[in-house]
């Protein structure tokens, strides 16, 4: 796991590697394609509103952008998830995209709930 690393440099690479698996995707006709262009928008914009909300205009502004990107996360979550119980990959390939998935809807809900605290 990645510990050491900005929720918004984790969020950058994770979309870049969200890129990659889509383009993987993007080599079968029909279905893969559809799910594709679904999981390259929700996991792509997970790092762009955590990056949105580095420039927030308000903490309720702030808050908003990363309720967006954990809702982002939780579609990313599941649409990785029908991929892999569908079996349009084998589930070693995009496992690990699924647990990054996760662990950063975790640290978007602590996040999230810190500020709602506040």
């Amino acid at each position: 796991m990645i510990n050491n690393i900005s929720i918004t440099d984790r969020t950058k690479k994770f979309a870049v590697r969200i890129i990659k698996a889509c383009c993987f995707l993007d080599e079968k006709p029909g279905v893969n394609r559809i799910i594709s262009s679904q999981l390259l928008r929700s996991g792509t914009s997970i790092g762009a509103n955590v990056r949105e909300a580095q420039s927030a205009q308000s903490d309720k502004d702030f808050l908003s952008k990363l309720e967006i990107a954990l809702k982002e996360a939780r579609e990313t979550q599941y649409w990785l998830e029908i991929i892999i119980e569908s079996e349009l990959v084998e589930k070693s390939k995009f496992d690990s995209l699924l647990q990054e998935a996760n662990g950063i809807g975790k640290i978007l809900v602590s996040s999230t709930k810190k500020l709602k605290q506040k």
